[in-house]
């Protein structure tokens, strides 16, 4: 796994090794070097720096040019050096490095390399003159270009930007900031890779999921087990006005693609002659209804649940109380896993959250970020700034593992937070979050108690990873969510290599 950090825990980690162990010279020299390393340059490089710390990586990577022959211009657009990048600029000074000042002497034609070095990690706010030219001449450059920690402009806190640098490659210094992965970074983002420089983190990081840790939960299966082994999963969604049939096959056959052992796909009668023509594998339990329409039935849910190890509900149902009555009897009867999503989640924030910390099973919650503002009663606008956090503390107040959706998702039990950073464009398509909740049901019913919140984080990293695979052979614009089950079993085989 690897550790992702706030701004905050990276500043506080950095003010910590620099007065106990490593010098704040040697720290900015050791970044110097990781970039320099990292980086296939094209000369000549510009080096486009601002004020801080962030522009003396900028200072001790030109001298590293300098000594290597490779020809490069610092721009500085900034009259302000702290008292540490001062040693690299005036290294850069002996060395002969040439050195422009003012924005109105940044002109960036004729770059193979364009360095940037003008925000670091702690900028917020908006970008004012004169680095808001700076961003958009390297923008327009058409250079390579490199990002030193974290692009100019993004917010490391929560990819968010008004403006920023576009890079082909952005060198992460000491940990990755949560600001690579979340919200728009992707899409300023072409490559990113972090360089350890020794600093020692103070706080507990969140941790990016990658194939090998989640590997062992899909491994090869004895040949004395049975599909019980492999847990019987419920799958409760649908209504004649919201869902279609095939979203919800999609639904079962994600949830037996990813490793449930039987799969039982629960719908209102009115919709089982629509449904079964496309059901192969599934098992089909009709639930009574009126006019298409979902209608609690306590014995029907009793039996339907019955040796169940997971469950999935809420996909397509619409928001009746019936719904609600079905989600309390759920939360105080049923011992396994339970995954609320969609409409399970609308009527879900409608209730009191004491029935989610009350719950006898343990429950997961798969919200969009419009369906966690109506989830914990705050607009957008006061946690998307930090995304973590927010996740981290409902998680823990209800007692619950949340799945929030994102360009990377966040999946938190309120103390140890995953990050799964797969998926494309291609998946902003009808019926990609019920492929998602069929997965999640799939493998909560095998994994261990223990590996429970990896399991969820392990069916994040599946199904972005198989939209992935999907986009490889059809355009993001013409893919659907079908498209991403039929990539299953090529992700899972992919994880296993």
């Amino acid at each position: 796994m690897i550790k992702v950090v706030s701004v905050e825990n990276m500043r506080k980690s950095d003010a910590y090794t620099g007065e106990h162990t490593v010098s704040f010279r040697e720290l900015m020299s050791r970044a110097g070097d990781a970039i320099f390393a990292a980086v296939d340059w094209h000369p000549p490089v510009a080096v486009v720096c601002g004020a801080g710390n962030n522009a003396g990586d900028g200072f001790a990577v030109a001298a590293l040019l300098k000594d290597a022959k490779i020809p490069c211009t610092v721009f500085l657009i900034s009259n302000k050096i702290s008292e540490t990048a001062q040693f690299f600029f005036n290294k850069c000074v002996t060395l002969g490095v040439d050195i422009r000042r003012g924005i109105e002497n940044l002109c960036l034609d004729g770059f193979g390399t364009v360095l940037d070095c003008i925000f670091g990690t702690g900028f917020r706010g908006d970008v004012t003159e004169p680095y808001r030219t700076a961003i958009e001449r390297i923008n327009q450059s058409g250079a390579y270009t490199v990002s030193a920690d974290i692009n100019s402009g993004l917010n490391g806190d929560s990819g968010l930007c008004e403006i920023c640098v576009n890079s082909d490659l952005t060198v992460s210094i000491g940990s990755y900031k949560s600001g690579l992965f979340l919200n728009c970074a992707k899409d300023h983002i072409k490559s990113k890779i972090n360089c350890d420089i020794g600093i020692e983190l103070i706080d507990k990081p969140a941790y990016l999921i990658e194939k090998e840790d989640i590997r062992h939960l899909f491994a090869k299966r004895p040949h004395n087990s049975n599909k019980g082994d492999y847990g019987y999963v419920a799958l409760i969604g649908g209504s004649l006005r919201y869902s279609g049939a095939a979203k919800l096959s999609n639904l079962a056959l994600a949830a037996l693609r990813s490793g449930a052992g039987v799969s039982k796909l629960a719908v209102p009668k009115t919709l089982s002659s629509a449904v079964l023509p496309y059901l192969l594998e599934s098992t089909l339990f009709p639930l009574d209804d009126k006019d298409g329409e979902y209608r609690f039935s306590k014995a029907e849910i009793s039996e339907l649940m019955t040796h169940t190890a997971s469950a999935a509900v809420g996909m397509g149902m619409g928001r009746s109380e019936e719904i609600a009555h079905l989600l309390r009897y759920l939360l105080s009867e049923y011992s396994g896993n339970l995954v609320i999503d969609a409409d399970g989640l609308n009527v879900l924030s409608g209730m009191d959250r004491q029935v989610l910390r009350n719950a006898s099973c343990r429950v997961i919650l798969t919200p969009h970020p419009k369906e966690f503002e109506r989830l914990c009663g705050e607009k957008i606008e006061n946690f998307r700034h930090d995304i973590i956090a927010a996740a981290k503390t409902f998680a823990k107040g209800s007692g619950t593992i949340l799945l929030l959706k994102g360009p990377t998702t966040v999946i938190t039990d309120g103390d140890t937070v995953y990050l799964a950073d797969r998926g494309c464009g291609g998946m902003a398509t009808a019926g990609s979050g019920d492929v998602l909740c069929g997965i999640l049901a799939g493998i909560c019913g095998y994994v261990k108690d223990s590996e429970l919140l990896l399991g969820v984080a392990a069916g994040a990293y599946l199904a972005g990873f198989a939209g992935e695979i999907a986009s490889q052979d059809i355009p993001e614009a013409a893919m659907t969510a079908g498209d991403t089950v039929r990539a299953i079993p090529a992700a899972m085989r992919e994880i296993l290599a």
